[in-house]
């Protein structure tokens, strides 16, 4: 069968091969359960859906007849147990298989999805419980995972429904017994394309998490994420490798991917292995590979076997900006060039290096078609190419398909981020006279030093091309004469020692390879830098940190 992108997009390219425009058109009751999932399995039912392995080589596939069965029974049950349309159902399914049936179960009864990590603490489950009124929780067979949550609700003293998956748990029933008796297709429960159906809760990297929210049309919007950035393939293998608490699994494991007709590679694992990782790549013969940065850059500094990528077309990543020194380390080993692009939880994709591009390397890329995309200074003034602005997504003559609603029951985070019909990501970067775009850093995180404006990512990106540097983090401390000084936080390799000589060593790498009022005046080794659950570097953390210790 044709991929149902067809359906709901049309695509246009420019002279030279690029994108260059893109458009949705889909219709008002569109549900990704009933017209995606269920049209799949209709069409073909026997097509691969799901390749799921853990550590063990325990594995398993779904096809999507199955998944389209299995959501069905799942919602209906769900609907029996009191489930109804609007209300929230949290999943903590680590990288369970589960959870590919039971978030289309969600979408088909109109109930909205809230997906969580496995790693929060008990205190992280009670305020998200709290903060979105949760109704149910469907919880991975993790006897640590389900006392926190049991400890959480007890917390809260709300009724919460509580399943797990697999095996039952003290306190949880276990809801895939429970729907094997149910039918396995499920008459269309009636939704708008308006109406929510997913709230992701942010990182958390200032205070507490923001609720966002995504209605029915959001998968749309990733058919551009899946399709020209990471150029999945019709009955290819993707693997993304993200929780699928995170949103990044929106991005890369599920909606886009299946619209297009890839199947999507789980890969179950608590710790990462870059070499069973390598081995999963081989094993299962992945097409299209997508991961954060930070494992690009343990896999380039700790070694890669070209040949574990021998069935991979095509590699992307997001999440932060990754150096150019990574993209060279990478392409070197295995030939691929790392496709770099950029976005939110908020959003799909917003900027990113599509196929038949030409990508520069150290660019983000260009804007995708769906969003009108600027850089602005602080009164929101357009800036010209070459300088820093913040990006900035125009609403005012429509709200993009991919784009959050709003924040749940925080006005204040909306009105701040909403302004004039403009959306504010946070992010600053540059265009060049070509249209592509270079990421500067969180409009918090940018250095002000003796009158320069200087972002983290501009040093990093130099730092970490030195032997010794595995990881590292730039931010600013105050100082009484140049307002902040640039202080890099370091993770040195294995086989490299911690010293004053090294020290200097490093600032005199960095002065001699970018301007020398950038050169980090202060630095301290260390054997970790603080993350978030999705892997992105808390800055925040650090400068309290550092005020602490001085």
């Amino acid at each position: 069968m044709d991929p149902l992108y067809n359906r709901f997009s049309t695509t246009e390219f420019d002279d030279k091969g690029e994108l260059a425009g893109f458009s949705l058109h889909y219709p008002d009751n569109f549900n990704f359960g009933y017209d995606v999932v269920d049209a799949i399995a209709d069409a073909a039912p026997d097509k691969r859906a799901v390749q799921w392995c853990d550590t063990e080589w325990n594995e398993r596939t779904l096809t999507f007849g199955e998944i389209s069965a299995l959501s069905s029974q799942a919602g209906s049950y769900l609907l029996k147990a009191g489930i109804q349309k609007g209300d929230r159902v949290m999943l903590l399914l680590k990288r369970h298989y589960e959870y590919w049936y039971m978030a289309p179960a969600l979408h088909k009864i109109g109930a909205i999805l809230v997906p969580a990590t496995h790693m929060l603490r008990v205190d992280d489950i009670r305020y998200r419980i709290e903060a979105a009124d949760i109704r149910a929780i469907v919880a991975a067979d993790d006897e640590d995972l389900c006392r926190r949550v049991r400890e959480a609700v007890q917390a809260t003293g709300r009724d919460v429904a509580l399943y797990t998956v697999r095996r039952e748990i003290e306190g949880f029933a276990q809801i895939d017994a429970l729907m094997a008796g149910e039918p396995t297709r499920l008459p269309r429960i009636e939704n708008q394309s308006t109406d929510q159906m997913l709230m992701y809760f942010t990182s958390g990297t200032t205070g507490h998490p923001k609720m966002v929210c995504h209605n029915y049309r959001y998968p749309l919007g990733h058919i551009v994420t899946a399709k020209y950035w990471q150029c999945v393939q019709d009955d290819g293998l993707h693997l993304t490798v993200a929780d699928t608490g995170w949103a990044k699994c929106s991005w890369g494991k599920i909606y886009g991917q299946w619209l297009c007709g890839s199947a999507v590679m789980v890969y179950e694992f608590e710790r990462f292995d870059a070499e069973q990782m390598m081995q999963v790549l081989e094993r299962y013969g992945v097409t299209t590979f997508c991961a954060p940065p930070t494992l690009y850059r343990l896999m380039a500094k700790n070694g890669l076997r070209g040949e574990a990528f021998r069935s991979v077309k095509h590699v992307s990543t997001a999440g932060e900006a990754l150096q150019e020194e990574i993209i060279r380390l990478f392409h070197e080993a295995t030939g691929l060039e790392i496709m770099e692009g950029f976005g939110q939880t908020e959003t799909t994709l917003i900027i990113g290096n599509y196929a038949g591009s030409s990508p520069k390397r150290g660019s983000m890329g260009k804007p995708n078609p769906l969003f009108p995309v600027l850089l602005v200074d602080h009164d929101q003034n357009p800036v010209p190419v070459g300088e820093t602005g913040e990006i900035v997504i125009d609403t005012r003559e429509r709200m993009p398909e991919g784009l959050c609603t709003h924040y749940e029951n925080n006005a204040d985070a909306t009105a701040r981020y909403w302004k004039n019909g403009f959306f504010h990501t946070g992010d600053t970067a540059y265009r060049d006279a070509d249209g592509y775009f270079y990421y500067i850093g969180r409009v918090d995180d940018v250095i002000k030093s003796s009158g320069y404006r200087i972002g983290p990512f501009e040093v990093e990106s130099v730092l970490i091309q030195h032997p010794a540097v595995l990881e590292c983090a730039i931010i600013g401390v105050p100082d009484a004469e140049r307002g902040n000084l640039v202080k890099a936080i370091v993770v040195l390799r294995d086989g490299y020692e911690a010293s004053d000589a090294l020290k200097k060593e490093l600032q005199e790498f960095v002065k001699a390879r970018t301007a020398p009022y950038k050169y980090p005046r202060l630095i301290r080794f260390t054997d970790s830098l603080p993350k978030t659950v999705s892997g992105k570097i808390c800055y925040n953390v650090l400068r309290a940190q550092e005020a602490e210790q001085q």
